[in-house]
């Protein structure tokens, strides 16, 4: 499937770590021809870590977008009826959010726009990066690959020796899973060796 000429959600969360193997991915978007939005959550733009500031990574995803970030409830709330999006995708989605998105508390713009999409019967595409996927966050997880119109970015363990229970997406295969998502598969195999990329 193309993706010229869709309009694609990309929401971040606050896994700070992940952002330099997901802003390629959203390049690559662009590359293809795909509408991108970028839907930034309170953590995003509020947060300076040893891996960038806040304000600096929101900017560098406007600058390759060309679009404004939706960085507020009421601005991601159109994102329903008024302006439906092709896909929504969330990457990374945070152990927090997972739990949230899991259990129906809608309180980011990236969780209404994931939920405005859900609302539309329309895909939304996670790629987890979380420190607890095989600990507490596991039942959450399972729960939302069980849920209509959820996909899922293989994911893996990024460290099984010092960090058994983390799990993070292979970013990479971002492009074939939301294309497989878009025409309702999830992409195979959704359990890989993460730690091997």
């Amino acid at each position: 499937m193309s993706l010229k000429g869709k309009h694609i959600g990309f929401g971040l969360t606050g896994s700070h770590c992940t952002y330099d193997a997901v802003v390629p991915q959203i390049e690559e978007l662009v590359q293809l021809g795909a509408k991108v939005t970028p839907f930034v959550s309170h953590t995003v733009t509020s947060t300076n870590t040893r891996f960038g500031e806040g304000e600096d990574w929101v900017a560098k995803i406007v600058e390759i977008t060309g679009n404004e970030a939706v960085d507020s409830i009421v601005k991601a709330e159109p994102f329903g009826p008024r302006t439906p999006l092709d896909c929504m995708v969330i990457a990374p989605i945070t152990g927090n959010s997972i739990s949230k998105f899991a259990n129906a508390m809608t309180d980011s713009p990236v969780l209404m726009g994931a939920k405005a999409t859900l609302r539309n019967e329309m895909p939304v595409v996670l790629g987890i990066s979380t420190n607890d996927g095989l600990g507490l966050n596991g039942t959450n997880i399972l729960r939302l690959m069980s849920t209509k119109n959820i996909y899922f970015i293989p994911f893996g363990q990024d460290d099984p020796v010092k960090k058994p229970n983390s799990l993070v997406a292979r970013m990479t295969s971002l492009t074939e899973t939301i294309e497989d998502a878009m025409n309702g598969k999830q992409h195979q195999p959704v359990l890989v060796e993460r730690y091997l990329d």
